[in-house]
């Protein structure tokens, strides 16, 4: 934060003996201590009141870069304009492409991540023939985006209960472990709820009311237990990242400010977010509240 030197004021008798430019000098410096103070007293606003909104405003005037911005390499002020060359005009025929002979040679899609369900068409010509009657010589592909009502799934993990004819024993085998223990929730589940909540930004209380949409009853606050312990489930990979971050030899820093948890009745705790990011393409977000 600036901060300058109070002008004196000059008294009655020392004012009338200035010349005209030391007034417009003493008017000048008054005037810069004044937007000195103004400057001073709407960040101390800030802090106590708090931003007005929640997009990020970003102090002009602190003189702090951006993470990354001594990396932008720095563009002439004036770049020469490109060489223009004459095109001869020329005409182009519309392709004739119908839905009967179209054939997608080059899938919008990561074959080996997104599910594909093939479904067999029949040519017409066909009906009412033998298999003997015609060839199949090749297929053509024709791809459609579709959706689902939901992509939540249950397994169902059958155990059978067997009797021993040998010594009348009755067993079955053990439930599956998952990664939490006693819960309904599969790893898979887990993940997604994380990776909906924090990287896709949706609340639990919308994934809530998405999974009901698609017929699973669950209670609200069963979602923020598991993600909880989910996320401890991660501590040991963050400290192992962050403990590689340390060690690396250049790293990089910046600082979010944050509105997390209660500093009283209808007021959030400012806190900051530290991105810090190592040489190897690691990055953690320590959080000081």
């Amino acid at each position: 934060m600036n901060s300058t030197t109070p002008a004196r004021v000059p008294s009655l008798d020392e004012a009338a003996a200035f010349s005209p430019q030391q007034v417009v000098d003493l008017v000048g410096a008054l005037s810069r201590e004044v937007d000195v103070l103004k400057h001073q007293l709407d960040w101390f606003k800030r802090q106590v009141f708090g931003p007005k909104s929640e997009r990020r405003i970003i102090d002009s005037a602190s003189g702090q870069m951006s993470l990354g911005e001594m990396l932008t390499p720095e563009q002439p002020a004036s770049s020469p304009a490109p060489v223009e060359r004459p095109v001869a005009a020329h005409t182009r025929r519309p392709t004739t492409k119908t839905p009967e002979s179209g054939d997608d040679s080059l899938p919008f899609f990561d074959a080996a991540r997104v599910p594909v369900e093939i479904i067999e068409l029949t040519a017409p010509e066909t009906e009412g023939l033998a298999p003997d009657d015609f060839e199949i010589i090749s297929y053509k592909n024709s791809y459609r985006l579709a959706q689902r009502p939901g992509s939540t799934v249950v397994l169902n993990y059958r155990r059978p209960v067997i009797k021993l004819k040998e010594n009348q024993a009755i067993l079955c085998p053990a439930a599956p472990v998952g990664v939490i223990d006693g819960s309904r929730a599969d790893v898979s589940f887990l993940a997604g709820l994380l990776i909906d909540k924090f990287a896709w930004h949706l609340p639990f209380y919308r994934q809530h009311q998405r999974l009901a949409d698609a017929g699973i009853t669950v209670s609200r606050p069963w979602l923020t237990q598991i993600a909880q312990q989910g996320i401890a489930l991660l501590e040991p990979i963050y400290e192992a990242q962050f403990a590689s971050i340390r060690a690396s030899r250049v790293k990089a820093m910046d600082e979010t400010p944050i509105k997390a948890g209660q500093a009283g009745p209808g007021k959030l705790k400012k806190a900051y977010f530290w991105p810090v990011y190592g040489e190897l393409d690691e990055i953690c977000f320590p959080f000081f509240p």
